[in-house]
């Protein structure tokens, strides 16, 4: 009977911190904590890791798109429309191109075209379109002409002399030279005024009409006014006859040219004419 109670109660009593044999074991003394393990199914239903708290995609809402933007121009035409307006802009488009060609051929040096179709252009440019000027020069200048002039002065004495040639054209020429906005009488006064001398006499400088006539006093006028300008009768001298030339020289040919050019100058000179009152005063008496 002692042997089995001695039996069950060791059976019964929990081993020792040692092993089997009774050896203690580091750490033995020390007693065991207790473990926070709970099972999974001892989770409470409302406690959920933060990635399962995202809800399904079928509960997120739309995304909400701004609305379209409107169509404008001929985009928000129909289709019946928009053919029509293509089509307008195709014809104003052509009309335009046709008004450009027929006013350049108009205004163009004389060509094929021009000679063949010219009654069309200008019953086309007359007399809505009517231009007054030319693309290209049609006999562009190959010379420079420089109008001179000399005068006698008659001084206190009695004496005349006449003064050396003052080239006016070199004047003007220096007065343009570097000048941003240079003054229309240094630019043309003088130039014009020979055109208008020369158009209107002969090789023998005889006027021919009443042009004639008054291109000559009016380019004697300013060469009398340039003169006095310049102080060509001093102080006590009077202008009493004055002589223009003009001298013309060739512009040299380009340097890739094989034309030969003369260089020599040519001289157109006036005869004597008698300076008046009217032409002292520029014309006012």
């Amino acid at each position: 009977m002692d042997t089995h109670d001695t039996d069950s109660d060791a059976r019964r009593e929990p081993a020792g911190p040692g092993g089997p044999d009774g050896t203690a074991t580091p750490g033995a003394d020390a007693e065991a904590e207790p473990t926070s393990a709970v099972a999974p199914s001892a989770v409470p239903p409302d406690v959920v890791p933060r990635a399962a708290a995202v809800p399904p995609a079928a509960a997120v809402p739309p995304a909400v798109l701004p609305p379209p933007d409107p169509r404008t121009g001929v985009a928000a035409l129909s289709p019946r429309y928009q053919v029509a307006a293509a089509l307008a802009l195709a014809v104003v488009a052509v009309t335009v191109c046709v008004h450009l060609a027929l006013v350049f051929l108009h205004v163009a040096p004389s060509n094929t075209v021009t000679k063949q179709h010219g009654n069309a252009i200008d019953d086309w440019v007359y007399p809505e379109f009517e231009q007054n000027w030319k693309l290209f020069a049609p006999n562009p200048l190959q010379q420079n002409i420089a109008v001179q002039v000399r005068a006698e002065v008659h001084t206190e004495d009695g004496d005349v002399n006449t003064t050396g040639w003052y080239d006016l054209s070199a004047e003007d020429g220096r007065a343009i030279d570097g000048n941003l906005l240079p003054s229309h009488t240094d630019q043309n006064e003088l130039r014009r005024a020979w055109d208008f001398f020369a158009s209107t006499h002969d090789a023998e400088n005889r006027p021919s009409g009443l042009r004639g006539t008054l291109s000559e006093t009016y380019l004697r006028r300013i060469v009398v006014l340039r003169l006095d300008r310049e102080g060509a009768a001093g102080r006590t001298g009077v202008i009493e006859n004055v002589q223009v030339r003009a001298r013309t020289t060739n512009v040299p040919a380009p340097k890739w040219s094989d034309e030969k050019i003369s260089d020599q100058p040519m001289y157109r000179v006036l005869p004597w004419w008698t300076v008046t009152a009217a032409d002292s005063d520029g014309g006012a008496a």
